[in-house]
C-alpha cells in the first residue's frame, strides 16, 4: 500500500481515500481480510508524510465521503483558496 501511495502522489494525486472493500452481495468477491482501525490510522499518517494534501482513511470511507471537508483540508494544507 505504501508504494501505491508513493506512486499516486508522484503521479500528481493530491487527495486520497483509503478504505475497506466490502462485499456487496454473495455473488461478488469475498473479503480477504478485515483491516483493523489502527491500520487505517497508520496509513493515514503515511499518506500525510508522503505529502498528500487531503487524506480520509477508514473502513467505511468512500470517495464521495465528506468530499467537501477533504477538499477544504487540501486547500488549507496548501495555503491557498
Amino acid at each position: 500500500v505504501t508504494q501505491a501511495l508513493r506512486d499516486l502522489h508522484e503521479a500528481g494525486c493530491e487527495l486520497i481515500t483509503i478504505t475497506q472493500y466490502l462485499r456487496p452481495t454473495p455473488r461478488h468477491h469475498p473479503v480477504e481480510r478485515w483491516v483493523k482501525p489502527e491500520e487505517f490510522v497508520e496509513l493515514s499518517g503515511e499518506a500525510e508524510e508522503i505529502g498528500f494534501a487531503g487524506v480520509m482513511s477508514g473502513p467505511l470511507v468512500r470517495s464521495s465521503y465528506r468530499a467537501g471537508r477533504l477538499y477544504k483540508q487540501a486547500v488549507e494544507a496548501r495555503g491557498s483558496i
